[in-house]
């Protein structure tokens, strides 16, 4: 998919939606090992960004970006745009 039909606006410029196919996302769960976790203790000690964990959460965060790409092309889309939350009123 080409990374410019991904925004997390309500519309990509100079396109046109022509179909809602759903919404899509990503999830994942990684941890880290006994010693990156014993690692990540010695820098709490010493206080700050805790590097290794700051690490983690990128790499789970752009891995999780990549299942929901993954997930609207298996749908068939060619772009992803933000979700609006809108108020529904019965």
């Amino acid at each position: 998919m080409n990374q410019e039909a991904i925004t997390t606006a309500l519309e990509l410029p100079h396109m046109r939606i022509t179909r809602n196919l759903g919404i899509v996302r990503g999830i994942t769960v990684r941890s880290r090992s006994v010693l990156g976790n014993i690692g990540a203790s010695i820098q709490s000690l010493f206080g700050g960004n805790i590097t290794l964990f700051t690490e983690l959460c990128e790499h789970a965060r752009q891995e999780a970006f990549n299942i929901m790409v993954q997930h609207a092309e298996a749908v068939g889309a060619n772009g992803i745009i933000e979700l609006p939350i809108s108020k529904i009123i019965p």
